[in-house]
């Protein structure tokens, strides 16, 4: 077992905190922060409700301790901090986690310890926002008795194939011989290799355009299933058929929620307006991604019309609720803007997903969830996720949930053609 190694204190166990504080507990002494008592309690136990890690993989992190108490990260050299950075109701960057992560660091931080943030943020936020916060707090100099890093989070929630180690990681430091530091720290667990970039405010910028650009991308076919449907022509066959050309890009429409795709754009728009500048693209692939629940409901409602059924008081069952499929992430999922937009018609919807928490549904979204939709009583049936247990389960089986004349929307294509009523 290595003692002669920095101990690192990784801030927040969630998806990115997590599988980082397994992997480096597994050479070196690790502890791992969770403000949430409850997540500590289930981690000790070998239980992760983010099914990221499995029990055999905690076991293997010999050298990771969880702590909800921030007295013990005192005895780390190095924090990792990993909290969310969420947008709040106006669609602005909250900081809110990020500074208060800064404020506890502050608190226990020592002469020559390194606070690298892997959160996204927009460029310029770790030196300009959080390092001042570790320096009223702590009294110390920046460059002087700390110093800082940035090395953006690329995890995939649900992805069994690109595993941390296994994804290139972009490493940055506030000195070039703390930037070499970080960068060999994160060589060490990671088999795919390192990035290091030339400064911090450029591994920001690189993070949060990642996302940006894959918004973008969506948003343009989404535009181009809005428009396709317009004409009557099938959005998957077409894209089908372009995907043929060597160097098209194989994005699909669909609802666009989750952690970063939805999310990240905004830190990048709200940081050029600080500056004077009013994005114009990037706001405009936003605008058409966040309005899809919206339009998914309403081509729903004109297909019912379509059938003669009375919308006002009609029963719709939504198959899937998180972001994405096979995980159990509820984080900004945009399907209950669908639920949403149908309940403003006066339907009465019911959710069902056999991957998530129903107590962690009804908290988060004030929904209540459906164990066993009930067959024959739903005049519209909307497969929102592609769940395996849906696509195994085929169309004949999902629409049993409907009534004689309903209408089975396959928003994620899953199906062929004909098996369903209404696809993007």
């Amino acid at each position: 077992m290595t003692t002669n190694l920095k101990t690192i204190a990784v801030i927040g166990l969630g998806y990115v905190g997590l599988p980082l504080a397994v992997e480096f507990g597994k050479s070196r002494p690790v502890i791992g922060f969770d403000i949430n008592a409850g997540r500590i309690d289930a981690l000790r136990a070998g239980h992760d409700a983010t099914l990221e890690v499995s029990k055999d993989e905690l076991a293997t992190a010999d050298q990771l301790t969880f702590t909800s108490d921030p007295a013990d990260l005192a005895a780390a050299s190095i924090y990792i901090v990993t909290v969310p950075t969420p947008i709040d109701a106006h669609k602005r960057p909250d900081l809110t986690p990020l500074l208060k992560a800064s404020e506890m660091i502050g608190g226990v931080l020592k002469r020559g310890d390194i606070v690298i943030y892997e959160s996204t943020v927009y460029p310029g936020a770790t030196e300009e926002d959080c390092v001042p916060v570790l320096e009223r707090v702590s009294g110390h100099t920046f460059n002087v008795d700390f110093f800082a890093g940035y090395s953006p989070e690329r995890i995939n929630p649900g992805d069994k194939q690109h595993r941390l180690p296994d994804i290139l990681k972009v490493t940055s430091g506030s000195t070039p011989e703390v930037a070499d530091e970080v960068d060999q720290l994160y060589a060490s667990i990671i088999t795919a290799g390192t990035y290091k970039a030339e400064s911090i405010r450029v591994a920001e910028a690189a993070k949060v355009i990642e996302n940006t650009q894959r918004d973008l991308n969506i948003a343009l076919v989404n535009e181009l299933a809005i428009i396709f449907n317009k004409m009557g022509i099938d959005t998957d066959a077409v894209l089908k058929a372009a995907g043929t050309k060597w160097n098209f890009l194989p994005f699909r429409p669909g609802l666009v929620g989750g952690h970063c795709i939805g999310v990240d754009p905004y830190y990048l728009t709200h940081k050029a307006e600080a500056m004077g500048y009013h994005p114009q693209v990037i706001l405009a692939g936003r605008r058409i991604n966040d309005s899809m629940g919206a339009y998914v409901a309403s081509q729903l409602v004109k297909a019912m019309l379509k059938r003669r059924v009375h919308v006002d008081g009609a029963r719709v069952l939504i198959l899937g609720l998180t972001f994405k499929e096979n995980c159990p992430d509820l984080r900004n999922t945009r399907v209950v803007d669908v639920v949403a937009e149908l309940r403003d018609y006066g339907v009465h919807v019911d959710v069902h997903d056999p991957w998530v928490d129903a107590a962690d549904v009804k908290q988060e979204y004030g929904l209540a969830l459906v164990t066993t939709p009930e067959p024959e009583a739903y005049d519209g049936v909307i497969l929102a996720v592609a769940h395996d247990s849906y696509r195994e389960a085929g169309a004949a089986t999902l629409r049993m949930y409907g009534r004689p004349g309903h209408v089975f929307c396959d928003l994620k294509s899953v199906f062929a053609r004909d098996e369903s009523d209404l696809r993007l």
